[in-house]
């Protein structure tokens, strides 16, 4: 008898010869099916050597090793088939034996043992076990027993194809729902589109036909060659993915897990080039599963209408001679439109704009559409007939929901060339959840959203500048073309603007709208930038964005645009805290805008403006006028133009009723810009800034905004907008009394033991972002404003201000900008005696930084 040791490098052997066979591009369909075909043999060996030859027994092997096919660390799934009888304690013996011997080989086992009777009813009771059931294939032992179970199971009752279809389209729906084709970490079997997508298909109509395999499926009409080679196509290159999976992981892993990316693009070839190895890699694979989801679609529909004959009669209505709705299908009436006409493949998402009842193409309609995009010889925008149906959909009221379709379905990439080369772009990076394609597309999803009016709630301010938009369809073209030149290398913004110019001029637009959309992709991150990335509160700031707006036309487009693509670069990006400062920067600007020039600020009169407000509400509370002044008389003008008078007032009736000099750490109850404000006052020590954000980090807590101030008598001054990790603002009572009491106790020690910082989370470790240091010219006189680019680390902000303290540099101010992996952070700095730093000191402080953030690197 092989021992299990043997059996086990024997297989260790064989999954060496198949990644050999592998990297030296063997077809993948033999690969999977040579080790299938390997376990098959150890098996029956093992069944022998076990003597396990009665008749009361037969070995089947099910699920995806009954289709044979085995990746490295594939499950190997087993149904023991018995007889009625039970069997003997010497042959229950001897299977446990044989059971152990396979999982002492190192096989991952799944097994089951039943009688015929109990298989089929646990079959009819469980669409799983029924179609695992479909591909079972007998190994060795009793042939009659499996050809009892083989009858049984192709029955008429044993899951009807009707009624196997609909569980398994069920099946698919609720596995859809869970997770997104584009995910950043893709399960590649159960994903949408994924191999579940394409078994799916086979399972359903090899039920029906009783059909072994894919190719069956042609003699039976119900697949074109086309098709199956597309599908065979798709299925090979995510076998190759899942191979390369397993053998990076080690284990059955069926994600795409960021840590493992490299070396799988590695392992299938893949090369940096203008795009990372890895970014090739998945742009093929999203393109894949597309082309999948696609070919699903359709093929389920068509099976259900053509073959079942279980379609209820779907109400008829004519649209025009080329087109009829059926139910909430639209289908064309002549097979060779699309092909006669090229213009017809346009006017068809035409007639879904203007149909609102429809919601789908009929599936014979989607593959003449398939078939006609496949036979294109040009892009589609060479066809003035084309242009000119293309225009209509855009001035279209529901011109996006067109648009949504033509995306779906290739048509997009059909008409423009340029689309067609973001088509499954991925970035490698934790911020852009999702393909430059389909971001553009939730883009469009997301202006369309604005109008709607139970959206009025989340986005308010969008909701009415949608409507005011002289062109609505300028913002669908400026969204269209905002990334549509990412990867080929340079600013994708620029190079995006000359593409958006030379459309606008094929299409015959005039100069006015095509100067419009071109100056939108240029400056679609500008309004970003300013209001994440810079002190809106200061007029020079918003003086000078308003410069770059022009006009409040070009300002409500812009803010329209911005909204709408910062909500669809992941679900986590937008919050309450950038809605507010969007908002405030919109309405700053026009307020600029509409005076012509800013004037300059009465420093003055603004301070004794917010004194005078704060001092109403606080003698109102009854705090004495004489105790505020001696109060504020301490504080530097710069304290009361950096905070409304609200604040102000809040702040000073806390200190006032403090009765000592120990640190006060507030918390507000009331938002501000959609984050919670943490206010400290101390008397200012160094590292204090350090201190607070490794106690805040340590509570897992992001800091987005800080003011940093010292009073004339060095009292520390400081402000900080503060948001959970999810965004929302910190409300819960012990979540905010546990940050205080943690702030308090280490304010209050002059040597405070401060945690240590938490671990770098696993989907981070890919990432390798080098820091980076630049100055910046800066608004406010004796200051210089730093940007660092880094990877966004625990404890990155504490370290950044022990490297401020240890460089003799005080921070005025910070705006805190995580962009998945990457820390996009801006400070305002200055010297101990307030100047701005020389060129020495800040490559002092460059050369400090760089070296401090490089272990975490």
């Amino acid at each position: 008898m092989n021992t299990a040791l043997a059996a086990k490098n024997a297989l260790i052997d064989l999954n060496q010869r198949l990644v050999e066979q592998y990297t030296a591009k063997h077809p993948i369909a033999d690969i999977v099916k040579h080790r299938s075909q390997f376990v098959d043999s150890l098996l029956t060996q093992a069944w022998q050597d076990f003597a396990l030859l009665s008749d009361a027994l037969a070995l089947v092997a099910v699920g995806g090793y009954g289709r044979g096919e085995l990746h490295p660390h594939s499950d190997i799934d087993l149904l023991f088939l018995i007889s009625d009888e039970p069997l003997s304690a010497e042959l229950e013996s001897q299977l446990s034996q044989f059971i152990t011997y396979l999982w002492d080989t190192g096989l991952e086992i799944g097994h089951s043992v039943r009688t015929v009777a109990q298989t089929i009813e646990q079959g009819k009771l469980d669409i799983t076990i029924a179609t695992n059931l479909i591909e079972a294939r007998l190994l060795t032992g009793n042939e009659h027993l499996f050809d009892l179970l083989y009858d049984n199971i192709r029955q008429h009752d044993f899951w009807p194809s009707y009624d196997f279809y609909n569980a398994k389209k069920d099946e698919q729906s609720n596995r859809h729902s869970k997770a997104s084709a584009f995910d950043l970490e893709p399960n590649i079997k159960t994903c949408p589109g994924g191999l579940r997508d394409i078994q799916t298909i086979a399972w359903v109509a090899m039920r029906h036909f009783d059909a072994a395999t894919l190719e069956e499926l042609v003699e039976h009409d119900f697949l074109a060659p086309a098709e199956l080679e597309e599908l065979l196509e798709c299925q090979n290159f995510l076998w190759e993915i899942r191979f390369a999976l397993h053998i990076t992981a080690n284990r059955n892993e069926n994600r795409l897990l960021f840590d493992l990316q490299r070396q799988i693009a590695s392992l299938l070839g893949y090369e940096d080039a203008t795009q990372l190895a890895v970014e090739q890699m998945m742009k093929r694979y999203y393109r894949t599963v597309r082309r999948v989801m696609e070919l699903n679609q359709m093929l389920l529909q068509l099976f259900k209408r053509a073959t079942l004959g279980h379609t209820q009669a779907l109400e008829i209505q004519p649209i025009n001679n080329q087109f009829q709705r059926r139910g909430r299908y639209i289908e064309v009436l002549d097979d060779e439109l699309f092909t006669r006409a090229n213009e017809e493949i346009l006017r068809l998402f035409l007639m879904i704009a203007k149909n609102s009842n429809i919601q789908d193409i009929y599936a014979p309609t989607l593959r003449l559409l398939r078939n006609a995009r496949r036979g294109l010889t040009a892009p589609l925008q060479d066809n003035p007939a084309c242009r000119k149906v293309l225009m209509e959909i855009l001035k279209h009221p529901r011109g996006i929901e067109a648009l949504s379709f033509m995306h779906k379905h290739g048509i997009l990439s059909s008409y423009l060339p340029a689309w067609r080369k973001i088509e499954g772009q991925m970035q490698f990076d934790l911020f852009h959840a999702y393909t430059v394609d389909e971001h553009t597309h939730r883009l469009l999803l997301n202006i369309e959203r604005f109008s709607q009016a139970e959206q009025k709630d989340e986005f308010p301010l969008g909701a009415i500048l949608i409507n005011q938009l002289p062109k609505k369809g300028l913002l669908v073209l400026g969204a269209i073309f905002h990334d549509i030149a990412k990867g080929r290398g340079g600013d994708h913004s620029k190079l995006g603007s000359k593409d958006a110019i030379d459309f606008c001029k094929l299409h015959g637009m005039n100069d006015h709208d095509g100067r419009l959309v071109a100056w939108l992709v240029e400056n679609h991150l500008v309004m970003s930038v300013t209001a994440q990335r810079r002190d809106i509160s200061d007029p020079e700031v918003v003086a000078e964005f308003a410069d770059k707006v022009h006009d409040t036309i070009h300002l409500s487009y812009l803010y329209c645009l911005t909204v709408a693509d910062i909500c669809a670069t992941n679900e986590k990006t937008w919050n309450n805290w950038k809605a507010s400062l969007l908002r405030d920067l919109y309405f700053s600007t026009q307020r600029v805008l509409a005076r012509g020039k800013e004037k300059p600020v009465d420093v003055k009169a603004r301070v004794n403006e917010i004194q005078a407000k704060a001092k109403k509400e606080l003698i109102r509370r009854g705090l004495k006028e004489k105790d505020m002044d001696a109060l504020w008389s301490r504080f530097k003008n710069d304290y009361f133009l950096r905070h409304q008078p609200n604040q102000v007032a809040w702040h000073a009736e806390a200190i006032l009723k403090h009765n000592n000099d120990e640190p006060i750490v507030l918390m507000s109850k009331h938002t501000t810009r959609g984050g919670t404000e943490l206010f400290i006052y101390s008397k200012d020590k160094p590292k204090l800034f350090a201190t607070v954000m490794t106690v805040l980090d340590n509570k897992n807590i992001n800091v987005h905004d800080a003011n940093i101030m010292t009073s004339k008598d060095n009292f520390a001054l400081d402000t900080f907008v503060i948001l959970e990790q999810d965004g929302e603002p910190i409300i819960q009572l012990s979540r905010i009394q546990s940050i205080r009491k943690a702030l308090e106790k280490a304010l209050a020690s002059e040597n405070p033991k401060l945690p240590k910082f938490r671990k770098l989370a696993r989907i981070m470790k890919p990432f390798n972002v080098a820091t980076h240091v630049s100055f910046l010219p800066s608004a406010r006189h004796g200051t210089s404003m730093m940007e660092l680019i880094t990877l966004d680390t625990p404890g990155l902000l504490a370290k950044v201000g022990d490297t401020f303290y240890r460089c003799n540099v005080t921070l005025l101010a910070a705006k805190i900008t995580t962009i998945g992996e990457r820390a996009e952070d801006f400070f305002i700095l200055q010297t101990q005696s307030g100047a701005a730093l020389d060129e020495q000191q800040q490559q002092q402080l460059s050369d400090a930084l760089i070296l401090a953030l490089k272990s975490a690197n």
